[in-house]
């Protein structure tokens, strides 16, 4: 427990990638937390201390088990009186348009409990006016009580990077606000207890803006450099040497590397989220955004594009080669296979009549129904035997835990979409 901090009773909705790290953290401090989650077999793992979620070792998880800092449960009913309840729950997109009623429902899971003074936080990203316009009168229906008046109400969008050693949930900065003064000022003080860093903004549509303006700056930016990198596979440049050369600058430049496509939540999906706001609002959409997404959506076609070129001039047809595709996570060294490009990438070598088979030491091995066309894959090892059986082998996360002497050593042809290996059997994307 850190010192002077004043244990509250902590609710956190929604066990995923997000809420497990936040309430886990809470814990920690010297807080009261209780971890809510509709899905049962989750909680169930997380009853008996093991663990989904890399960020969260079994080794912090158990102990705050053990000493009842943290209690994981499925029943809405244990959620009754809450100092704080923050909402991290997914807002998926459906045919194209936000996806709100996980945010609802978690609005009338915690408002038969609210009560006066508490405080409710949304970290869900989402569009601008969310909080104001669909949380805090959600939140009203079904306590009675007045958000503002009766109860505080914040926004503090999630910064979570699975898998990052170097920024964590505690060092990085947490933006902050509330639907008034008092709101910000009671999410302010919960906030200070978890992180170094609280970056208090205006307003709560100002706090989801900038979500969305962090995602879209990175999505509109790789699917620059995706771009320009089939450019340079076309003119026959060196991409990687191009953007390595640029990086020099120590100003006006910033690098970002192509790659098989983008995955995880922030970058499929939230930038729509805004494109889809503008639309609705001024009746037109982002061009940047929607260009995009055309170009990064398009990636894992191309990746399988430049494979059958590469197996087409070895004299091998895709269709019954056998491909190993190294690395199903969206990212490297972490198990977040969300919207994962491997998924499309494995589909439509599938449907080429590939042997499509796939090693990834961080992937666990039952896969939620969403990434149906990885659960299909077979699974292997990196194998000198499953590397050399192969015709070709993709690298598409480049996890440390692979060995890359070791797949040079023995992989017959690799294309290359993170710039890991060199060899004269190696293409980088």
């Amino acid at each position: 427990m850190i010192e002077n901090v004043k244990p509250q009773r902590v609710v956190v909705v929604g066990q995923g990638y997000v809420g497990l790290p936040l309430a886990v953290r809470a814990a920690e401090v010297g807080h009261h937390v209780l971890g809510y989650d509709v899905d049962a077999e989750r909680i169930k793992l997380l009853l008996t201390g093991d663990t989904y979620v890399e960020d969260v070792p079994a080794g912090r998880l158990r102990p705050l088990l053990a000493a009842g800092a943290y209690r994981p449960t499925i029943d809405p009913g244990d959620c009754a009186a809450f100092d704080i309840g923050v909402v991290t729950v997914p807002t998926p997109l459906r045919d194209g348009v936000p996806d709100t009623s996980h945010i609802e429902d978690a609005a009338r899971t915690l408002g038969p409990h609210l009560t006066h003074g508490a405080a409710v936080v949304l970290e869900s990203t989402t569009y601008p006016g969310t909080t104001e316009e669909i949380f805090a009168p959600a939140l009203e229906a079904a306590s009675g009580l007045r958000a503002g008046a009766d109860f505080h109400v914040g926004y503090s969008p999630e910064r979570i990077d699975p898998g990052n050693r170097q920024w964590t949930l505690e060092n990085t900065p947490k933006v902050v606000s509330g639907i008034d003064p008092a709101s910000a000022a009671a999410v302010e003080r919960f906030y200070t207890t978890l992180v170094d860093t609280v970056v208090p903004v205006r307003g709560c549509k100002e706090a989801e803006l900038a979500k969305l303006l962090e995602n879209t700056f990175r999505h509109v930016n790789i699917a620059l450099v995706n771009e320009l990198a089939m450019l340079a596979h076309t003119l026959g440049i060196d991409i990687w040497s191009a953007i390595d050369a640029a990086a020099t600058k120590p100003f006006g430049f910033l690098p970002f590397t192509p790659g098989p496509g983008v995955g995880g939540h922030c970058l499929p999906i939230d930038p729509s989220y805004l494109s889809w706001h503008a639309r609705r609002t001024s009746g037109h959409g982002i061009r940047f955004i929607d260009l995009a997404n055309d170009i990064n959506d398009g990636m894992p076609a191309y990746v399988v594009d430049r494979l059958t070129r590469g197996l087409n001039t070895r004299r091998k047809p895709v269709n019954g080669s056998r491909i190993l595709l190294l690395g199903l996570t969206y990212k490297a060294n972490t198990a977040d296979a969300r919207e994962t490009p491997a998924a499309r990438i494995a589909t439509l070598l599938t449907e080429l009549g590939a042997d499509v088979r796939a090693a990834d030491p961080h992937l666990p091995d039952g896969l939620p129904p969403s990434n149906s066309a990885l659960a299909a894959l077979p699974r292997v090892e990196a194998t000198a035997e499953h590397l050399a059986a192969a015709d070709a082998v993709v690298l598409l996360a480049d996890h440390d835990a692979f060995d890359y002497a070791h797949i040079t050593a023995h992989a017959r042809y690799v294309l290359d979409c993170r710039r890991r290996l060199t060899g004269p059997h190696i293409e980088t994307l």
